[in-house]
């Protein structure tokens, strides 16, 4: 039995590169180069996921992960949260016709 969840979220959720870009960067005082460099990356790559022009990676979130001591699964949640938001939105009236199965 799964418990529905009735909230629809109203606003966009941040995106990866945005935190990537306000939060950790400034504090670990990495430029665009620095955080291409120290991932093994393109500046391309680093630079459109800032942009959130680019989706964060599995591989993306593993060695994001490995630089700044947190978990794969907290990049790929932040990403997933997105992909479901902008997914939701870009289907809202089909889902709207979309009616809930009950148990008999």
């Amino acid at each position: 039995m799964s418990i529905p969840n009735t909230r629809a979220m109203k606003q966009r959720p941040v995106h990866p590169g945005a935190m990537l870009r306000e939060d950790f960067l400034p504090d670990f005082t990495l430029t665009v180069i620095g955080a291409a460099e120290a991932l093994g990356v393109s500046r391309q790559s680093i630079n459109e996921l800032l942009r959130e022009r680019r989706a964060v990676s599995p591989e993306m979130a593993l060695r994001l992960a490995k630089l700044f001591g947190n978990t794969p699964e907290f990049w790929l949640n932040a990403q997933r949260a997105v992909d479901l938001w902008e997914a939701t939105q870009s289907i809202k009236a089909e889902m709207a016709r979309i009616k809930p199965l009950r148990v008999a």
